[in-house]
């Protein structure tokens, strides 16, 4: 699941069970009460079979209250295997910023998006509560008792679905805002699946743990959980956890901590905007020497000399220290390097586009009208100087989001300038049918 770094959506799972009515639940009921009796039962609970069948009742009593309901479905489908199941009530809510109906049951509550499809079913009254844990239990027990190992597959296969249904409780509780138990969930699913014999590491799922526990602004578990993955050489999408440490680091006090957090980060991936963005302002301040920026930036370089995008950053930062020149010259030095890296150009463009617009409004508060025509001369040489590195970029990028931006800054660019010449008319013309 990326995020950020990665981003979190509804999990599409199809989930098998009983036609939901009084009597598939009720079936359910009654064949956990006889496995848990069996469990109980000291002649029978040293057995393996008695702990796989307990097990597999817990996870059908898992399932029984959704029924034949699943993420995905149809409503019409959901109507027609659904039999006699009408909802109690119905309600527009808005999840996760989608208006949807809310049909409420007696033990479950499904959520149906505008194009008529199930998009959540959260059960509300489970025949017995933690059954998914109690489930993992039993079937810890059963490969204890497997000694011969005649029954690994089954029971990896019923730990590896006891994990997949924790993410989908995961999802659903972090699509309603429920951020604690979301975390919580996605731990618990993360423990799961590391259960022997599955034994799986799965470090993606333990990231969403800390990330649900940080939306939260639970920043003592997001911490916790962070350092984990850090242990397990996880740090989330161009290392966003060392971002997310920082920024916890910070609202503990621990200044130095935070700057650590972002070094560390930096070293690894410094093309990273989130940890760039963080070091700029930790820097900027904190009012310690900016040129450890560059020295940071320097060492990365020296490990890739031949990477534009190093000197993309480089521009950035120089951009938001006000160092104009320098940040023109290291946009400069991308197309250098590798002419069809379209970012130095656009990075390029909108430092003289900004500058621009600057200079605009400086001018547009001078009342010395000498001053004023000398900033509207300077403005104007902005402007147009950032005309040729947009079209380069236009010309050269792949992508109709990228294409699309540019020609908005082309086109308003251009527009000042459509009465002095027809080639800055023409251009004008074109951009603004883009």
């Amino acid at each position: 699941m990326k995020r950020i770094f990665l981003v979190l959506a509804l999990a599409a799972t199809l989930q098998v069970a009983n036609a939901q009515n009084a009597k598939s639940v009720a079936a359910a009921k009654s064949a956990l009460d006889k496995a848990a009796a069996a469990a109980e039962n000291p002649k029978q609970n040293t057995k393996l079979a008695t702990w796989l069948k307990y097990g597999q009742a817990l996870l059908d009593a898992y399932a029984a209250p959704s029924g034949n309901v699943w993420v995905g479905m149809t409503e019409q489908e959901m109507t027609l295997l659904g039999g006699a199941e009408k909802p109690g009530s119905e309600e527009q809510v808005v999840i996760e910023g989608q208006p949807m109906r809310k049909l409420s049951y007696s033990n479950k509550n499904v959520y149906v998006n505008q194009a008529g499809q199930v998009a959540l079913v959260e059960v509300v009254s489970p025949i017995i509560p933690d059954a998914l844990d109690k489930a993992l239990e039993a079937y810890k027990k059963a490969n204890e008792l497997d000694a011969s190992a005649q029954k690994t597959k089954e029971i990896k296969d019923a730990i590896q679905k006891i994990g997949t249904s924790y993410v989908d409780e995961a999802y659903n509780a972090y699509t309603l805002h429920k951020d604690a138990l979301a975390s919580e969930l996605f731990e618990k699913a993360f423990n799961a699946v590391g259960t022997a014999p599955l034994s799986q590491l799965d470090t993606n799922t333990l990231y969403n743990a800390g990330f649900t526990a940080f939306r939260g602004q639970d920043y003592a578990r997001a911490k916790e959980i962070f350092t984990k993955c850090v242990e397990y050489n996880y740090v989330g999408d161009m290392g966003d956890i060392y971002a997310k440490l920082a920024t916890i680091a910070e609202k503990e006090g621990n200044a130095a901590g935070a700057k650590d957090y972002l070094e560390a980060g930096f070293s690894k991936f410094p093309q990273s905007q989130s940890i760039l963005v963080g070091l700029i302002n930790y820097y900027i301040g904190s009012g310690e020497d900016t040129n450890r920026l560059f020295e940071l930036l320097d060492n990365a370089k020296a490990n890739e000399p031949n990477n534009p995008s190093l000197y993309y950053v480089e521009g950035n930062i120089r951009k938001q220290l006000g160092q104009v020149d320098e940040a023109a010259a290291a946009y400069t030095k991308c197309g250098e390097i590798a002419p069809e890296y379209e970012y130095g150009y656009v990075g390029l463009g909108i430092l003289y586009y900004d500058r621009a617009v600057d200079i605009q409004d400086k001018a547009n508060a001078e009342l010395d009208d000498k001053k004023y025509q000398a900033l509207m001369a300077d403005f104007e040489k902005s402007l147009k100087a950032c005309i040729e590195p947009f079209e380069k970029a236009y010309e050269i990028t792949a992508s109709e989001d990228t294409k699309s931006g540019i020609a908005e800054y082309l086109k308003n660019a251009c527009f000042r300038f459509r009465e002095e010449s027809p080639e800055y008319l023409e251009k004008y013309n074109k951009y603004s049918g883009k």
